[in-house]
């Protein structure tokens, strides 16, 4: 994370149908001479279709996360991935999304994990060591980081927080100065920042990563990971390819 404190994006862009009124022609009476019968004017060319602003993109849907959870993680990921230079934001890279689904999954419910106890305080290198499922840590870690927010700004939930007090707030869970109730702030940051991240750089067909957007700043080709018939001709040379997904092999 950076001191630079950088606007939430946007990441739904309203969109309005332009309308117009289409314009009807009729007929013209010039006269046919001794005839007294009205001549018909030159048919008239049509008036071209109005064109439709395009459609808004539709809204993320999440299959886990309530609407508060969601809102948690939709500003959390945008403001450890801000829009810049380099990427949209991280809302906007589908990585709330992707920690949604990862929320719903076997992993998120806990499927292989040892939850029967006695349940110890281990040692950071022991890794993940709660009865809780992922699902229920993150749960309850929003829900803490919600309360310890409204207590230390002025009763604001974290997604309702400045830009630069939502950076101060994460900082506060990163460092383990953030004082949860009967929850480590630092842990659950820990996990948000793991998941974040591996939503930012993983296969696109996951939900996050869209548009291969962390790929191609970082120049990496994505699934192929043979290139024997390219040393030959790439050596000594820098190697430029379009990233590919799964997808693109599906």
């Amino acid at each position: 994370m950076t001191d630079e404190a950088l606007p939430r994006r946007r990441f739904l862009l309203g969109a309005s149908l332009v309308s117009s009124s289409l314009v009807g022609s009729g007929l013209v009476g010039t006269g046919i001479a001794g005839t007294g019968i009205a001549e018909p004017a030159a048919a008239q060319p049509a008036a071209p279709a109005p064109a439709l602003a395009a459609a808004p993109p539709a809204p993320d849907t999440f299959v886990t996360l309530t609407a508060s959870e969601a809102a948690f993680i939709v500003a959390a990921v945008d403001t450890l991935i801000p829009a810049d230079e380099l990427s949209p934001s991280g809302s906007d890279c589908g990585v709330a999304v992707f920690i949604d689904r990862q929320l719903d999954s076997a992993w998120g419910g806990g499927a292989k994990m040892y939850r029967s106890g006695p349940f110890h305080k281990g040692k950071p290198e022991q890794g993940y060591q709660l009865a809780l499922t992922p699902r229920e840590f993150f749960a309850a870690g929003i829900a803490a980081a919600n309360a310890w927010s409204r207590k230390n700004f002025a009763g604001k939930d974290f997604d309702r927080l400045a830009a630069d007090d939502r950076v101060a707030a994460l900082k506060a869970m990163e460092e383990g100065k953030a004082s949860f109730e009967n929850f480590d702030a630092r842990a659950f940051f820990g996990q948000l920042h793991g998941l974040t991240m591996a939503g930012f750089f993983a296969d696109p067909i996951y939900g996050g990563n869209r548009d291969k957007v962390a790929w191609k700043m970082l120049g990496f080709p994505g699934l192929p990971a043979t290139y024997a018939d390219k040393i030959d001709a790439w050596r000594d040379k820098r190697y430029v390819a379009d990233p590919q997904s799964i997808a693109d092999f599906s």
